[in-house]
């Protein structure tokens, strides 16, 4: 199946079959939601890899200073950044064999780069173009699956 052939959700729910992807854009801040969310993959057995180039340790794990060093290399990569350094960390997540990127959005731009996601689909990089992956995830808070009732009726919700 070819990337324009998968469906955007199917798109989320290949992302999150991964067990173990690198998050970028994490907040030293343990408050920022960046972090809870990181924390709340953990909890549910993800194995994150925390990419930082300024920052040693998050949530007890080693963070890589970029995606290259990654090791053993990750095939996806959640993006928690502005959309100006999601179109660069693309172009690094291709060099680094990435096949799968999920731009982060809540509300606003979010980390979604329409020139970014052009780069990916030239490269053959499934894109998840902004959401939240707590709409998508079991049992979350209330006001994650309000986000996700309100985007299925307005006829936003990834099908």
């Amino acid at each position: 199946m070819t990337t324009s052939e998968i469906t955007p959700r199917g798109r989320v729910d290949d992302f999150l079959a991964q067990r173990r992807f690198a998050m970028i854009g994490v907040s030293r801040d343990p408050r920022d939601f960046s972090r809870s969310l990181f924390r709340d993959f953990l909890a549910r057995g993800y194995q994150v890899i925390p990419v930082h180039p300024e920052c040693d340790a998050m949530e007890g794990l080693p963070c890589a200073k970029s995606i290259a060093a990654v090791t053993p290399p990750v095939e996806g990569v959640l993006l928690m950044t502005q959309p100006a350094v999601t179109e660069s960390l693309s172009v690094d997540c291709a060099a680094a064999g990435v096949k799968r990127i999920w731009m982060y959005r809540a509300t606003g731009a979010g980390s979604v780069s329409s020139r970014a996601v052009a780069f990916c689909k030239s490269r053959g990089i499934e894109v998840v173009a902004g959401e939240c992956p707590y709409m998508f995830l079991p049992d979350t808070p209330w006001v994650h699956r309000l986000h996700g009732f309100v985007k299925r009726i307005s006829g936003t919700y990834p099908r």
